[in-house]
């Protein structure tokens, strides 16, 4: 009887939660000649609002389907779908941002598209995004999750600082990340002995950025083998701890920490903290509403630009990559609804212009071509071109988190190995500590790939 109460304890939280998914979704009827699709996500506020727009737009264009949307904002999104599916009672479509792609392929915990879809469309499908987009969900050769929105990550700078640092215009592109370096150096600023302006300053979180530009992999695919200790990322993570080591690990902890302290999370590049900052697309949005601010006020417009990551290998990539992607859990019990939907949000299948709306709407960069050289989707570029920038660096080569179970894990405790490389004074070889991580992930994932996947333990549908 003490082995069967978690079990039972298992259901009952199952049950709770597909009760607490339905009662949110039925917000309104669904129509008697329609097939319910019940899509999850995590979606709140402003964001929120345009994919209730997007749903509304594909429920009055459809005869056969209904989407009920789902907003679940917080954390353990996984924990909910696994009782959900246990429950047997999952959502037929959810939307994801974390690296968890490999990780629920592998378990069996959702479908390959190729299962639920016909197969002449997903080949369709997989040409027809970018390969930036395309790289975010397959797995096994396989794809199991269509991306539907990118995030892309590029260099801000503050024209005038560079400008005033140089003297005289600001480069089109940085040639080196020992330009970038010497930019930084010339703009970085100190009162009484306290920093008070920082040229630039690395991200721990955004190895996963300059490892690849360095020429490096964080995983060998045709190997199958984890690979954090190879010597382009170990150049990469050198290069980082430099301006821990030029600046001082206290003086660079206490000034991101300070960061985190601005009124209403503004973003440090609007508080003259950067003249050179990496970050995403969104924060176009807060630059163009600044910006805006100031000429209502009638003071002087601060002038920003966008920079790619520099080159720095023959064998560098462009970037990394991660966004949001659909996926399907298994079981879900209207499939073929939640990838007529899917075609809809993201484009394909000749609904190009639609996805134009939606990307303009929130602000999101485009996961094919078509879409962005639709009409209306390059009116909505010449009216925004720091975001431009953006949707044309997407098109370039850059690479995700790699798609393996045990991914955001990995992600993690690469991440905090940088964070105290960059934030203690401890001295860190790095060779020795990316390669102790490179094993005990390998081991990690090892014993992940050595249990039955969640289709194994699961009774035949």
């Amino acid at each position: 009887m003490a082995r069967q109460l978690p079990i039972t304890i298992l259901w009952l939280i199952a049950g709770i939660v597909a009760v607490w998914g339905t009662t949110i979704s039925l917000t309104s009827e669904t129509p008697m000649d329609r097939e319910e699709v019940v899509f999850w996500h995590f979606w709140s506020g402003p964001d929120g609002e345009v994919v209730d727009d997007v749903v509304r737009r594909f429920n009055e264009s459809q005869k056969d389907y209904y989407v009920r949307a789902v907003s679940m904002p917080g954390n353990n999104f996984d924990m909910k779908l696994f009782l959900s599916i246990t429950g047997g009672d999952p959502p037929d479509l959810i939307n994801q941002d974390d690296p968890i792609v490999g990780d629920w392929a592998f378990r069996g915990a959702i479908y390959s598209m190729d299962e639920i879809a016909p197969l002449e469309e997903v080949e369709r499908m997989r040409k027809w995004l970018l390969p930036s987009a395309r790289s975010l969900g397959e797995y096994d050769g396989r794809l199991y999750a269509v991306c539907n929105g990118l995030d892309i990550r590029a260099l801000y700078f503050n024209r005038e600082m560079v400008e005033e640092a140089l003297g005289g215009p600001v480069p089109v592109e940085l040639e080196s990340v020992e330009q970038l370096d010497m930019i930084s150096e010339l703009c970085t600023q100190y009162t009484n002995g306290q920093l008070r302006q920082v040229g630039y300053l690395p991200d721990p979180r955004r190895l996963w950025a300059w490892g690849p530009v360095f020429g490096g992999d964080f995983y060998d695919e045709q190997n199958g083998r984890i690979t954090a200790g190879d010597e382009a990322i170990i150049s990469a993570l050198q290069w980082m701890q430099g301006y821990r080591e030029r600046l001082g690990a206290h003086a660079v902890a206490t000034y991101r920490q300070n960061d985190q302290s601005l009124p209403n999370k503004m973003f440090p590049l609007l508080a003259d903290r950067y003249a050179v900052i990496l970050d995403g697309q969104w924060r176009v949005r807060d630059i163009e509403a600044a910006q805006e601010v100031s000429r209502t006020k009638g003071e002087p417009v601060p002038r920003y630009g966008v920079w790619p990551l520099p080159v720095v290998s023959r064998q560098g990539k462009n970037g990394w990559v991660n966004g949001n992607v659909f996926l399907i859990p298994r079981h879900a019990n209207n499939a073929k609804g939640a990838w007529e939907f899917i075609k809809f949000w993201t484009g394909a299948e000749g609904h190009e212009k639609d996805a134009a709306e939606t990307c303009a709407a929130g602000g999101w960069i485009p996961v094919s071509k078509q879409v962005v050289e639709s009409l209306e989707f390059q009116t909505y570029l010449n009216e925004h071109p720091l975001f431009a920038r953006f949707v044309e660096f997407a098109a370039t080569e850059q690479v995700p988190t790699p798609l393996v179970p045990g991914a955001s894990r990995y992600y993690r405790e690469v991440n905090n190995l940088v964070q105290r490389v960059m934030y203690d004074d401890e001295v860190v070889d790095l060779r020795t500590e990316l390669k102790m991580l490179e094993q005990t992930m390998q081991e990690h994932i090892d014993r992940i790939q050595g249990r039955p996947s969640f289709a194994e333990e699961q009774p035949d549908e």
